[in-house]
């Protein structure tokens, strides 16, 4: 289960803003790749919120409204497929991260430029990123704040997939969020890719499949 053990360390050391970034959608076929910041106040308390895979759908529903409720403040980025396309999946994801610790920010008193330390997800720092930073690996599971972005970030890309099997229907997009399912490649072979589809993705799938 994430704890505050991390935060409070760097909160006894003076720092408050502590930020914690996390993405989801780095593996689907389509759709875009979500990221979330979450900046939680010092002692809070989000009692079952961790890795956002290890829990429900109505788990994560729940843990969304206390976790905006709690937080000082949060923020959420979102790359689409033709920019992944364009610069990659991993500097897509450093960008939606980018994109949500920004907006996180700009909701603060003063719009700070920089977090008093923020914590990625991972094994690598947020590239340009000027403050103070480390990268925790597994965070998700054991940094509350950083388990609290993920929990944003996925109920967030969660609801964005409802809305693209009204606009895709077909592809079953609202069970399988754009992941490689049995289900979605067949729906690739029979109705080939939507503009959801992240065409550098596709290229193995087709000459896989196709």
């Amino acid at each position: 289960m994430a704890t505050l053990r991390m935060e409070r360390i760097l909160w006894s050391r003076g720092y408050r803003l502590v930020a914690g970034v996390d993405e989801v959608g780095r593996g689907p076929l389509a759709g875009p790749v979500v990221a979330a910041a979450v900046i939680l106040p010092v002692g809070a308390e989000l009692p079952g919120v961790t890795d956002s895979k290890r829990m429900t759908e109505a788990q994560r529903e729940e843990a969304y409204e206390r976790i905006c409720a709690t937080a000082l403040t949060w923020g959420i980025g979102i790359v689409g497929p033709e920019r992944i396309d364009q610069i990659n999946i991993r500097n897509a994801a450093f960008e939606a991260m980018a994109q949500a610790l920004r907006q996180a920010l700009d909701r603060l008193p003063g719009r700070p430029e920089t977090a008093d330390f923020l914590l990625v997800d991972g094994n690598a720092p947020l590239p340009g990123y000027p403050g103070p930073q480390r990268p925790v690996v597994g965070g998700d599971r054991k940094v509350l704040s950083i388990a609290a972005a993920s929990v944003l970030a996925k109920v967030t890309r969660d609801r964005m997939a409802q809305e693209w099997e009204a606009a895709y229907p077909g592809y079953g997009f609202a069970r399988h969020k754009g992941y490689g399912t049995r289900e979605h490649i067949e729906a690739l072979m029979r109705l080939g890719p939507c503009p959801l589809h992240r065409r550098s993705f596709l290229s193995p799938v087709q000459t896989r499949l196709f």
